[in-house]
């Protein structure tokens, strides 16, 4: 016999997770209690638990909603991209995740990377892995047709740790002009290296 399918989640249950997440992107992990979240979502500390099993399995579908999200949206940017080539996908990607609009999605998605790396990972154990993860398979498809795998790896690879560098910077500092200027420079293929001169000849 097959596993039964779970039972669709509850209107309310989808009402208090949507209403869980914004109160998430707005204050963040740490610190997070259940008393203040449920106050602002209207609701009690045992109904949350009630409907989510505990603390933990809340986080853990608020922050799988926040990945998810994020690679959705990003998808979607790429998707709309799809006859550039990939320094272009690249900038593009840029603009939509360093928008302001984009701060909070950001902010909320590296407080959660750092702490999945942590000595005690907790709810957000695996985060930054499944993240990483999504970004390169993403990265790597929306390359152009025929790009050698190895290719379009090294080259997701190159992007995901550029991109998520700057929007770091960017979060630090606030200086997009300078942050920009620093992608621009970062993409595109790497000159070949010059061959050095013939022994005996002065170099010109």
């Amino acid at each position: 016999m097959g596993t039964p399918p779970s039972p669709a989640p509850s209107p309310r249950r989808t009402e208090l997770l949507d209403a869980c997440y914004a109160y998430l992107l707005e204050h963040g992990l740490t610190g997070l209690s259940l008393r203040p979240l449920a106050a602002a979502t209207g609701t009690s500390p045992r109904v949350l638990l009630y409907l989510f099993g505990s603390k933990d399995e809340l986080l853990r579908q608020l922050l799988a909603r926040a990945r998810h999200e994020q690679v959705g949206t990003m998808a979607a940017v790429l998707t709309e991209a799809g006859g550039d080539d990939f320094d272009a996908l690249v900038d593009r990607l840029w603009a939509f995740l360093s928008a302001p609009e984009q701060r909070p999605m950001v902010r909320l998605t590296y407080e959660a990377f750092l702490l999945s790396l942590g000595r005690d990972p907790g709810p957000w154990a695996g985060f930054a892995g499944e993240a990483a993860r999504e970004w390169l398979d993403l990265l790597a498809r929306a390359q152009p047709p025929g790009t050698p795998p190895a290719l379009a790896q090294a080259r997701a690879t190159r992007a995901l740790a550029l991109v998520r560098g700057l929007l770091l910077d960017l979060l630090a500092c606030e200086e997009p002009e300078r942050v920009r200027s620093a992608l621009t420079l970062g993409t595109g293929e790497p000159a070949p290296a010059t061959p050095p001169p013939p022994p005996g000849t002065a170099p010109r």
